[in-house]
């Protein structure tokens, strides 16, 4: 069986002292012509063996959609939690600091990335959507059915709730898993600009277009291309992308040569995209042809049972990241966990995971006190899921009554600057009762 190929990155193009031994086959490379090595080359590994941390981010993304079945490592100077838990975010599997660990670390990293090649259709979605919650189950289901199909998938949910994590779960579920993933928020660009970046353009397109480039469809070929926030693209780009759905081939700007496009388009929203087409900002028909395939992502508060899956798969991965040891959640602490209304979804809980384990130092286990939350009561609606979701394993009825109590009277005091008789009109309550309610909770408004 051949040895795996790691490709190191380094300034130099060469080997250089400190590196790491072990069953593999090493190659140099410069980052200016990394890329182009990488597309015509098969690589177990890449390892970004740079001065800085700014340096590390500018190849992160490039490099991981070049080769998003490799192993994608960082070796440089130790840096703060911070900027580990960003490159974490970015895909990198491992951090090397130049320490005798290295090596177990790189061969740690090869073994995931292998098994995850080794069966993408099985391993693929349940190796990204972390939990058990029947809501999860069901998105898991809808993925393993359509990975390895072409259809066009919509994928809608709120903000923090993993819809590119779904998107890059259905890329891996299928053959398109081999090749290249790429991902455009269509919010960050104005349109003039998008459409040179979905489609490429020549030179002398537009003023600046100094030289012909690529867009992201062509860099797409034979893979998956992700439009997050797809509400957002102008109505004249979606009238040009529901051709190249249709036709399936496009042109690049300022060029009248058509290109065949064959790539999997995967589009993600938080907004209403009914109501968008109600209020003419969204075409009907691109509306259609994009959810061949509906796919929904529900919020974490219907998801309780995952929390603490979740808590402790973030826990575990900012602490390899940051190579600290492994810290334990409380039972209390996640009971906390658990009864929080989470308003920013999976992304807030890793945040305040993040957050945690910067304020536990060096105490090996976090508390309730590590996880300061945010008031987070949402009003019960007819079609919606309540207030407070009870999880399997209970709660703490008056506790949770008390909290709920607390967080409605701090809201009235917040929005009536402190005016307790203000406050008691909007709750409908007499001053005296509010004032005593204040008193009897030790509310921090008061």
């Amino acid at each position: 069986m051949p040895l795996p190929r790691i490709l190191w990155v380094n300034p130099e193009g060469r080997s250089l002292p400190g590196i790491p031994a072990g069953p593999w086959e090493n190659s140099w490379e410069r980052p200016s012509t990394a890329l182009s090595r990488l597309k015509h080359n098969e690589f177990d590994a890449v390892i970004l063996q740079l001065a800085a941390i700014p340096e590390a981010l500018k190849l992160v993304e490039d490099v991981r959609r070049a080769v998003p079945q490799a192993a994608l490592l960082v070796r440089y100077p130790p840096a703060s939690l911070r900027e580990a838990v960003r490159l974490a975010r970015q895909g990198v599997d491992g951090i090397l600091t130049g320490e005798t660990e290295d090596s177990e670390v790189i061969l740690e990293a090869l073994r995931e990335r292998m098994q995850t090649r080794a069966g993408p259709k099985s391993q693929g979605a349940s190796a990204l959507l972390i939990g058990r919650s029947p809501g999860i189950e069901r998105v898991r289901e809808i993925i393993g059915l359509v990975g390895a199909r072409r259809a066009t998938v919509l994928i809608t949910g709120e903000t923090g709730t993993g819809k590119e994590l779904a998107a890059r779960a259905l890329h891996r579920a299928g053959p398109r898993g081999r090749g290249p993933w790429v991902a455009v928020n269509c919010s960050a660009l104005p349109g003039n600009l998008l459409e040179a970046e979905l489609f490429g353009h020549v030179k002398g397109a537009f003023t600046g277009a100094v030289q012909s480039r690529a867009g992201r469809f062509e860099e797409a070929q034979g893979g998956t291309l992700l439009l997050d926030e797809i509400g957002e693209l102008p109505l004249d780009l979606q009238a040009k992308l529901l051709r190249v759905l249709q036709e399936r081939e496009f042109q690049r700007l300022g060029s009248s040569e058509t290109i065949p496009t064959d790539v999997r388009v995967v589009a993600a929203t938080n907004c209403d995209l009914a109501r968008r087409i109600e209020e003419g900002r969204f075409r009907e028909d691109l509306y259609y042809r994009l959810n061949v395939v509906p796919l929904h992502l529900p919020p974490l508060r219907q998801r309780v049972p995952d929390i603490p899956l979740l808590a402790a798969h973030f826990t575990d991965k900012i602490c390899r990241a940051e190579q600290i040891a492994k810290k334990a959640i409380l039972p209390e602490a996640m009971e906390h966990l658990c009864r929080y209304g989470w308003p920013g979804n999976v992304r807030q809980l890793e945040n305040a995971v993040e957050m945690a384990i910067a304020l536990s130092a060096d105490r090996p286990e976090l508390t309730a006190g590590d996880f300061p939350l945010p008031i987070a009561v949402r009003p019960a609606a007819a079609a919606e899921t309540p207030v407070v979701s009870v999880p399997d394993s209970g709660l703490d009825y008056e506790r949770t009554l008390a909290w709920i109590e607390r967080s409605i009277l701090e809201q009235a005091l917040r929005k009536t600057g402190g005016n307790k008789k203000a406050a008691a009109a909007m709750l409908g309550l007499k001053r005296t009762t509010l004032s005593a309610k204040v008193r009897s909770l030790d509310a921090p408004a008061a």
